[in-house]
């Protein structure tokens, strides 16, 4: 009840937003990857997934990582791509090999400050709202890459 709870009161706050001008400035890309970061931190809580951080930031390296949780004893920095088509290629195509070694930087970084060597991995999460019922549909990748 209470993951539902706080899932209602944060998508009432986006639609509070979007009325209200909060976001007219805000780029309709951005907006689908808010939406898309939105979705898949639900989801991935759903899958058992304790979610500890969201868009982390490294003041020494370029790039943030969306999603930050552990699926048992792994920790998992989590790259979240959103689309309202799927007509181009597959919102994980996006993940290259320089996006890899930014998130890398930015992965270690956050380990430097975790006590111990915990096992850990990247996984993407490819959102898509082009559904007609729209409910977005997602797809995981778990360890969807090694250290570029």
């Amino acid at each position: 009840m209470p993951r539902l709870l706080t899932e209602f009161a944060l998508k009432t706050l986006d639609w509070i937003a979007a009325r209200t001008g909060a976001e007219e400035d805000v780029p309709e890309s951005h907006r689908t990857g808010h939406r898309g970061e939105e979705a898949a931190y639900f989801y991935l809580r759903r899958l058992g997934y304790t979610m500890v951080a969201r868009n982390f930031r490294s003041p020494r390296r370029r790039g943030e990582i969306d999603l930050i949780g552990w699926e048992g004893d792994t920790l998992c920095f989590i790259e979240v791509k959103s689309r309202t088509s799927r007509d181009v290629k597959p919102a994980e195509a996006a993940v290259d090999r320089e996006k890899q070694k930014d998130l890398a930087s930015v992965a270690r970084e956050y380990l430097n400050r975790l006590p111990g060597d915990p096992a850990w991995r990247f996984d993407v999460i490819s959102v898509y709202f082009d559904n007609p019922s729209g409910n977005p549909q997602m797809v995981l990748f778990r360890n969807a890459f090694g250290v570029a």
